[in-house]
């Protein structure tokens, strides 16, 4: 639980801050439930912000949660699979695939050349730790650059042609499957159209 409420927290401090920008209106005169005056123009909250301000707040935290959830549960090649089959074009799920690996070896990069800055007391103070970020993202960027000329060299030496390759570990779809599957679609259906 931990783990997921770190993951979500930039995301919903984010649609919290948007929500308080989309609750208030400009207004000539105080019609809200609650009305500051700023500037000879008012600032009011009125029922029918508060309502469309929910609406939009629980979509996005909804969606951001169906993204985490997909995200967290589903590992790399079973998306792209799925993908392959829903006939997405080929240079999407290619730059899909280099984007994810390339996340993970930066990151990787990044945390190594951090622990050799710290290391070497390059965080010892305001000036310093300027300097060392600095250098660690000027380091960063050329290294990426020639990770992604190797990279580049190693598929043109295996014949690439627009198209990485995955061997496929088809999943035998069980009964239960198809009845959760059929009743989470028709709950979700039923919510959607509730008046």
């Amino acid at each position: 639980m931990h783990h997921y409420v770190t993951i979500i927290a930039l995301p919903v401090s984010f649609l919290m801050i948007a929500g308080l920008a989309l609750l208030f209106e400009v207004t000539p005169e105080p019609t809200g439930v609650l009305n500051l005056r700023v500037f000879g123009v008012w600032l009011s909250v009125s029922s029918s912000a508060q309502a469309r301000t929910a609406l939009i707040v629980s979509r996005a935290l909804g969606a951001v949660g169906c993204l985490n959830l997909l995200s967290l549960t589903t590992p790399m090649p079973g998306i792209i699979s799925v993908l392959r089959r829903l006939r997405c074009p080929v240079v999407i799920i290619d730059l899909m695939y280099l984007i994810y690996r390339y996340i993970f070896i930066l990151l990787s990069l990044h945390h190594d050349m951090s622990d050799a800055a710290k290391s070497r007391l390059g965080f010892r103070d305001y000036r310093t730790s300027l300097r060392s970020t600095g250098r660690i993202y000027a380091n960063l960027l050329a290294r990426s650059y020639g990770f992604a000329a190797k990279n580049f060299d190693a598929m043109e030496s295996r014949c690439y042609d627009t198209g990485i390759r995955f061997l496929e570990h088809r999943q035998k779809i069980k009964p239960q499957h198809v009845i959760i599957s059929t009743a989470l679609i028709i709950v979700s259906l039923r919510l959607a159209f509730i008046p």
